[in-house]
């Protein structure tokens, strides 16, 4: 399985580039690729500038169809993967869990996508898709149809449900995203209370 993280957003609610964002000193682009790299054997990332990224030292593809949002991103990422399944994540998730990851990957066999549902919706940007999915994505963007679950009822959709994640993520901090400067302030406070805690149990 490839591990891709997607990183084309214009980032307009936050007002800068996401990906760039220092968190508990790296980027979240940096921490989220170090994540994939003990994951998967291929790691790529999805992106239109792939000069700002050149220094994490992977594969940067820009955009096969441009314009077509995060669906777009999954389209490029499955057609350059070199494996028949990848796992996406978008770049601005600041506590990736390995264990969640693996979770989805255990499940993938069979399926042609395994998604998350937490809080009652889908999480369709911490997810496992097969190459299975390509001409699917491929007539949603030809029609205009670019959110994502669109395409959902065509495939064979594995969802993961709640209690199965919160017994590797408790908190279900691994999809927390930082969109906004708030949602970003509040994730600093989290990585600090995480921060005191594991100082107490040291201590």
């Amino acid at each position: 399985m490839t591990g891709i993280v997607l990183a084309g957003g214009k980032s307009s609610r936050m007002g800068f580039n996401k990906a760039c964002i220092e968190f508990g000193g790296k980027r979240l682009i940096e921490a989220t690729v170090d994540c994939l790299r003990a994951l998967f054997p291929e790691v790529l990332i999805i992106a239109n500038d792939p000069p700002l990224y050149a220094y994490l030292g992977v594969k940067v593809i820009p955009d096969l169809i441009p314009d077509s949002g995060s669906l777009g991103g999954i389209y490029t990422g499955l057609s350059a993967a070199s494996h028949p399944a990848c796992f996406f994540v978008a770049c601005d998730m600041p506590f990736l869990n390995a264990d969640l990851i693996k979770l989805l990957i255990r499940e993938a066999e069979g399926w042609d996508v395994v998604v998350p549902r937490v809080g009652g919706e889908l999480q369709p940007l911490h997810a496992v898709y097969a190459k299975s999915c390509l001409p699917l994505i491929k007539e949603a963007i030809d029609g205009g149809v670019l959110k994502i679950a669109r395409f959902f009822p065509k495939a064979k959709v594995k969802i993961i449900e709640e209690p199965a994640i919160r017994a590797v993520d408790p908190h279900l901090l691994g999809f927390m995203n930082v969109n906004t400067p708030p949602e970003l302030d509040q994730a600093e406070a989290i990585r600090r209370q995480q921060c005191s805690l594991q100082r107490s149990a040291h201590s």
